[in-house]
């Protein structure tokens, strides 16, 4: 949705803004094209993305500054580096493409390699750790929290049954069997869910999510924008309701009542949330799930 994106950027006041899932950097240079007076922070938990992305963006070196970073270390950045205010972020959630694309990665269910999943390669905690050590109550917590997956109890046993569990075609393929045959005749790919959920657990994704987007929120400069991408109904809750209690400023009181709890609205939502175009999804089937929320800060 870099378009999309754009279009929120020209508006923006002048000023840092924050790419806190650089990615490939496509959104990166095309806001540091397009605005002369936008300096970048760019992070990245991906260590082989931050070198690509080095590389591509190596004609605004300066205008930007690169972190190692998870989102949960905003926070920090922000004041180890005196940004008292920032003019917009982005998140651009999920998994990208390079990363399904390597086997070696472990995120996809349709190569075979290591049940890895881990974003960043320093931590320890991998998905094959993951689920060959936990118990069945907290494997089925994990996937129904994760993913919304109705079967979580069923795929949570067969985990069980069939361990140790090797590679990520084993698993799919365990997943697969472990929901009813009817099931699998719809919604692509029977192991997809799981498969997220895995991925989010071992990379803690809704905590990091939570975290990041809040400390971004509260450096907003008066019009700044923040922007979220998401891929899934679970992500995109999140998102909506961060940016709902900024707009409310947190009220309490009953939607058909007057507030008296005296909350003072902080921003507003432009929209109610993009997808992606019909041209775009020809080109890249994986835009079909993104929903892009905007918030400006009043």
């Amino acid at each position: 949705m870099l378009n999309e994106v754009l279009d929120v950027v020209d508006h923006i006041p002048p000023g840092v803004f924050i790419d806190a899932t650089l990615g490939g950097a496509s959104h990166s240079e095309g806001i540091l094209d397009r605005r002369i007076d936008i300096e970048l922070v760019a992070l990245d938990r991906d260590h082989l993305a931050l070198q690509a992305a080095r590389h591509r963006l190596e004609r605004f070196s300066e205008r930007v500054r690169f972190f190692h970073n998870s989102f949960s270390s905003l926070e920090e950045i922000f004041n180890d580096e005196s940004i008292p205010l920032i003019s917009g972020f982005l998140f651009d959630l999920g998994v990208s493409s390079p990363q399904l694309d390597n086997a070696e990665r472990g995120f996809s269910y349709r190569f075979d390699g290591p049940l890895d999943m881990r974003m960043d390669v320093r931590q320890e905690r991998t998905a094959s750790y993951l689920l060959n050590n936990s118990d069945r109550s907290e494997l089925q917590r994990i996937i129904e929290k994760n993913s919304d997956e109705r079967f979580a109890a069923r795929i949570a046993a067969s985990i069980i049954r069939n361990r140790p569990i090797s590679s990520t075609l084993e698993f799919a393929e365990l997943v697969k069997n472990a929901i009813p045959a009817a099931a699998r005749r719809r919604g692509g790919h029977p192991a997809k869910r799981t498969f997220q959920a895995i991925r989010m657990e071992v990379n803690q994704e809704r905590e990091e999510l939570i975290q990041g987007v809040s400390a971004s929120i509260e450096r907003l400069r008066p019009k700044g924008c923040g922007i979220v991408i998401s891929y899934h109904s679970g992500e995109d809750r999140i998102v909506k309701e961060l940016f709902r209690n900024v707009v409310t400023g947190g009220c309490s009181c009953p939607s058909k009542l007057p507030c008296v709890c005296g909350a003072v609205a902080k921003g507003q939502l432009p929209h109610s949330g993009l997808t992606a175009s019909k041209e775009e999804i020809k080109e890249n089937r994986r835009a079909k799930s993104a929903r892009m929320r905007v918030l400006e800060s009043l």
